[in-house]
């Protein structure tokens, strides 16, 4: 076990799948010889060289649609976007081509990409540098969708995620990329897509998270000494893990969901739907949202006030167990 940040641990992620298998090549923007502009592939050019980890062109479309073509010739292609507002010019690939690959050629084909991207405000980034676009690509079937928690989570998903026979998107949070430190251990593990983790069991409610916010989660869950939360992770938001949210809030009966997205159409909208579908009747009162505004993530000197925090994680909590019937 060695004491990792998550932009360590993701580094360590790529180069045991690298050695491991010979097909992994990476491209990207400044992924060589600078590391990646957060460092995250630090050091895999010098180790495996220039023709499996390729500086591109600024041509997000470019990238991933050259990933594609990788992919249906046996490769493992790792597409690096830089921040996730550039992702945008991808999303024709990803959409119309990646997603549909395996159904368009009745699964004669796959494209088994990955796509590596930082996602979320928290840095007090600039404009298209704090975006939270993850509903875009959950919306679209055919692609997994992966968000972790910290360090020790994105070790593990990524190495799933690289194991993958189909698209995968990765989003990385970068307000946690050095801001959480976990024991990693050395060698290789997989943490199964699809199966969220419940990090903290309770009876009074549920307390659903995911990516940076789960750290946030922890900080208002500490605050709370009379109120037992289960805490649910969710890891994987494409495709959901719908049981493990019903049996949590049939147990509970009570519910709170914190996204950075804006509200609207987000994905905590799609949980509430499901909540309401099969669990309707354990609810004592209605679910509590915790997200971003339905405006673009402000500038700095703003950026607190849009995005989740414990205080507003607390609020939710003790608003539901106030509205909860029988409640005093």
């Amino acid at each position: 076990m060695t004491i990792k940040n998550m932009v360590e641990a993701l580094n360590d992620a790529l180069r045991l799948e690298m050695k491991r298998d010979k097909n992994i090549v990476i491209i990207g923007e400044d992924v060589g010889e600078d590391g990646g502009v957060f460092r995250v592939t630090d050091g895999l050019a010098k180790e495996y060289g220039n023709k499996r980890v390729i500086d591109s062109p600024l041509a997000e479309s470019g990238i991933v649609g050259t990933g594609i073509g990788m992919s249906l010739v046996g490769l493992k292609p790792v597409c690096e976007i830089q921040f996730e507002g550039f992702i945008f010019p991808a999303i024709d690939q990803l959409v119309s081509h990646a997603s549909r690959m395996r159904n368009r050629s009745r699964g004669r084909f796959t494209t088994p990409i990955l796509i590596r991207c930082p996602i979320g405000g928290g840095i007090k980034a600039l404009e298209h540098h704090s975006d939270s676009p993850e509903t875009y690509l959950v919306h679209t079937p055919g692609i997994k969708v992966v968000i972790p928690s910290g360090p020790y989570e994105a070790k593990g998903l990524l190495i799933s995620a690289l194991r993958e026979k189909d698209p995968v998107v990765f989003f990385e949070p970068k307000k946690i990329y050095r801001a959480i430190k976990e024991e990693v251990p050395g060698e290789a593990y997989a943490i199964p897509l699809g199966k969220a983790n419940v990090i903290k069991e309770g009876k009074d409610v549920t307390l659903i998270a995911y990516g940076a916010w789960v750290k946030t989660a922890k900080e208002a869950i500490e605050k709370l000494k009379s109120i037992d939360v289960e805490l649910i992770d969710l890891r994987t938001i494409s495709p959901l893990d719908t049981e493990t949210i019903i049996n949590s809030v049939k147990k509970t009966g009570k519910c709170v969901i914190v996204q950075e997205a804006p509200k609207t159409l987000g994905l905590a909208s799609e949980i509430i739907a499901r909540i309401n579908e099969r669990a309707l009747y354990s609810l004592e009162a209605p679910v509590e949202r915790v997200c971003g505004f339905d405006t673009i993530v402000p500038l700095r000197l703003h950026e607190d006030y849009y995005l989740p925090s414990a205080e507003k994680i607390i609020s939710a909590i003790e608003r539901v167990m106030k509205n909860a019937r029988g409640a005093s």
